[in-house]
């Protein structure tokens, strides 16, 4: 599980006061069209890499159904197609449009990027001190942003604390795409019996993601939103801020975790 292909980019920089001249990496921001049947749906900026499970997990996320992610036939660079038979045009008014820092921009309203998403009903139950060794967990896995420091990461753990998959992104809501498209593609939704942990702070729109990938613990270094407790507690799903140095805040469903 190192770190995704192209993440990081070689520059020259100035280090002041000093003056000195030095080379250093960055991490990669490129565009990505995601197309259904050829047709361009959206273009979100990513880190190349694992482009196919981004798709996906967008699409997934979107309540698009799709199916499978390929190159598509033109073999146009930066594109993905995606197989999604159910799919109608008509729904989208206008192409999505989302950025690095936040995926909801840009919609105009909550009504907008709702998806019909089952409540979970998983009786996971995990221990507090599972819970708050995972951003450890994960940050000791981040290849990239290692080199970087530059890249939010999204780990998906099973109920034992073990990293099942682990995704870099400039934004962090596709890589928890990236790591939704994997396990649609491994056959493990729902993630009843799974815990995802991301490197940041709790949007809506990740805990929609959560919600719609049917896993029933979220957990993140930093905070949560207002939005985004709303909704974890509107979808049953339980939500951890601030999990760091052994300490964590459950806003949500706080049974599903045991002291």
């Amino acid at each position: 599980m190192g770190a995704p292909p192209y993440s990081t980019h070689r520059v020259e920089l100035t280090r002041l006061p000093a003056g000195v001249a030095e080379s250093d990496v960055v991490a990669v921001e490129e565009p990505l069209e995601i197309r259904i049947g050829g047709r361009p749906v959206a273009v979100t900026m990513r880190t190349p890499g694992n482009d196919d499970e981004l798709a996906l997990g967008f699409c997934l996320s979107e309540g698009l159904r799709p199916e499978a992610a390929h190159a598509p036939a033109d073999l146009a660079a930066n594109t993905v197609d995606v197989d999604a038979p159910g799919f109608d045009p008509e729904r989208l008014a206008r192409s999505f449009y989302t950025s690095s820092s936040c995926g909801v921009c840009g919609k105009g309203a909550l009504e907008a990027v709702a998806v019909e998403a089952a409540p979970v009903e998983s009786r996971l139950v995990v221990s507090a001190s599972l819970v708050a060794s995972l951003p450890d967990r994960l940050r000791e896995a981040q290849a990239a942003f290692a080199a970087t420091g530059g890249l939010h990461a999204t780990g998906l753990f099973d109920e034992g604390g073990a990293l099942l998959c682990l995704r870099e992104d400039v934004g962090r809501h596709n890589a928890m795409d990236k790591v939704v498209g994997w396990a649609f593609r491994q056959g493990l939704l729902p993630l009843a019996r799974s815990v995802l942990c991301v490197s940041g702070r709790l949007s809506f729109e990740l805990v929609q993601k959560a919600a719609v990938a049917g896993c029933p613990v979220l957990v993140a270094v930093g905070a949560p939103s207002s939005l985004a407790i709303e909704l974890a507690a509107d979808r049953r799903i339980t939500l951890a801020g601030f999990v760091r140095d052994g300490r964590l805040n459950v806003y949500t469903e706080p049974w599903r975790i045991e002291g």
